[in-house]
C-alpha cells in the first residue's frame, strides 16, 4: 500500500479513494480491538528504536501521514478504523532486510502459537464432540522440496 501511494503528496488522494470505496487502508481495524490495537503502540515504538539503527524508511513519512488523517477523519473514527499491529510491522521487516515477498510468513508465524492452542483446546475439551473448523485448505497436496540453491 505504501508504495502504491508513492509519497506523502499523494496521501489525501488515496484516503478520499479509501472512502469512495476504490481501495483498502491496509493495517487498520481489527475484528477484536474496536478501539486502538493496544500492540500498535507497542510495534510503534519498537519501529523508532528498529530506526534508530537502520535509518529511517522513507515510507514511514507516508504511513505517519495516514495514521495522522485515520485517526482525524470521521469516517475512519466512526468504523473504528485504528492502526493494527502490522501496520509497522512491515516497515520493521524491511528495515531488517526481508524481502517483501516473506512478509505473509513474517505475520503469520507469531499468530502460530493462538492457531495451534486453539487447536489443542478444541483437543482437550471434553464436550467438544466434533470440530469443524473453518479453515479449508486450498493449497497443494504435496510439494517436492528444492534446494534454494537450485531455485530459480
Amino acid at each position: 500500500m505504501l508504495d502504491h501511494i508513492g509519497n506523502i503528496k499523494e496521501v489525501p488522494a488515496f484516503i478520499e479513494k479509501v472512502k469512495n470505496g476504490d481501495g483498502r487502508l491496509m493495517g487498520f481495524g481489527h475484528r477484536v480491538y474496536k478501539n486502538f490495537d493496544p500492540r500498535a503502540t507497542v510495534i510503534k515504538n519498537l519501529a523508532n528504536e528498529v530506526f534508530k539503527v537502520t535509518g529511517v524508511d522513507p515510507k514511514l513519512e507516508i504511513a505517519l501521514e495516514l495514521e495522522r488523517i485515520a485517526l482525524s477523519d470521521e469516517y475512519f473514527i466512526k468504523r473504528k478504523l485504528y492502526p493494527n499491529v502490522d501496520f509497522y510491522s512491515g516497515l520493521i521487516y524491511k528495515a531488517m532486510g526481508f524481502p517483501m515477498e516473506f512478509f505473509p510468513v513474517l505475520f503469520a508465524i507469531p499468530r502460530t502459537s493462538g492457531w495451534i492452542t486453539h487447536w489443542q483446546e478444541m483437543l482437550l475439551d471434553e464436550e467438544q464432540k466434533i470440530a469443524r473448523p473453518r479453515q479449508i485448505y486450498l493449497g497443494h497436496d504435496t510439494r517436492d522440496y528444492v534446494p534454494i540453491e537450485k531455485r530459480k
